[in-house]
């Protein structure tokens, strides 16, 4: 039995899942003809209170095309330095779009109003770039799952909004965060000019993301979208995985939640560990002693087939989700244990 705990993204498509995709009608996206594309878009766009949303097949194409929809070559975008945006997305702010990014020094990939207030207010000069767009993500990968504080995105919103900078959500575990802090699709509407959502992560989906936004920033995002080589067939298929993953797979979210937060609790009576982050959703960070070291522990739990991921600067990362099932949760607490 291998665990594999490397990320959200390891699911297999469930039975039922796999019943939608061979059922799904199609046709040629690309024309705007696949009937289950595009009734998708229209539910996820209801959903959030949107006007409208455009089907990717992923979440870097769907973000990186919002910053080319917000920006122009030499401006800057606000973000965290644990941003998604910034350290995973392999400098495509600057391959596609051309911008930097102002890098803001917040808590678990999360800062406040107060902290870009200054950064955003600053006047146009010929010598510096100008600042076009504000980028949080929600839950923070790099900083372990957390969940924003919704009356903190408000503020910052109004940053935005005062300053006219447009305001993107990389929310690819949205949903997670959604179900922990018992929020509202459409209270993400309602701020964001920009949305983009992963369901091939914590949804179990096997491939495919969604950019929401207005029906002019959705139509230049098709263009943009087959600009960046995204431009899809018959994808009905992988839509109508999306489609069932939103039916089915959003409440159990909680089961996750759950999951990690009992590792959470094992790890803290284990005198190996020097630090667990705070678990909120399905990410747990954690730091073991130096004489152990990160990579040494990885592998060693590796010759036990459990796998895990190293996130640099000594965190180690465990990742539940769909396919993380009781038993195996049983034999991680006892490796863990006994280590």
């Amino acid at each position: 039995m291998i665990i594999n705990l490397i990320s959200d993204t390891v699911t297999k498509p469930t039975k039922g899942m796999l019943d939608a995709m061979m059922s799904a009608k199609v046709g040629d996206d690309v024309f705007g003809m696949d009937p289950t594309v595009n009734a998708l878009q229209e539910k996820v766009a209801k959903l959030f209170g949107m006007e409208a949303a455009l089907f990717f097949p992923s979440g870097t194409m769907a973000n990186q095309t919002a910053i080319k929809l917000h920006t122009q070559p030499g401006d800057l975008v606000i973000c965290d330095k644990y941003a998604h945006i910034y350290n995973y997305e392999s400098g495509g702010v600057a391959f596609n779009s051309g911008v930097t990014c102002k890098l803001v020094d917040g808590y678990r990939g999360m800062f406040t109003a107060n902290q870009i207030e200054e950064m955003a207010a600053v006047q146009p000069q010929i010598y510096l770039p100008y600042t076009k767009l504000i980028c949080i993500e929600n839950t923070t990968n790099k900083g372990g799952g957390a969940c924003w504080d919704f009356s903190e995105i408000e503020k910052i919103q109004k940053v935005a909004k005062k300053n006219n900078l447009n305001f993107h959500l990389d929310g690819a575990r949205l949903f997670n965060a959604l179900v922990a802090k018992n929020e509202t699709p459409t209270q993400y509407g309602a701020l964001f000019d920009t949305i983009s959502i992963c369901f091939s992560k914590g949804l179990g989906a096997p491939i495919g993301s969604i950019l929401l936004g207005s029906k002019e920033n959705i139509h230049k995002a098709l263009r943009l979208r087959k600009l960046l080589g995204g431009g899809m067939r018959q994808v009905g298929f992988l839509a109508a995985a999306v489609n069932y993953a939103l039916d089915n797979h959003v409440e159990r979210l909680a089961k996750d939640h759950k999951k990690a937060k009992e590792i959470a609790t094992v790890l803290a009576t284990c005198n190996y560990i020097t630090k667990i982050e705070p678990v909120e959703t399905n990410i747990l960070i954690f730091y073991v002693d130096e004489k152990i070291g990160a990579d040494n522990f990885i592998s060693k739990m590796k010759a036990k087939n459990i796998l895990l991921t190293p996130m640099g600067e000594g965190k180690i990362r465990i990742t539940t989700h769909l396919d993380y099932t009781d038993a195996m949760h049983e034999v991680l607490l006892k490796e863990l244990k006994n280590f």
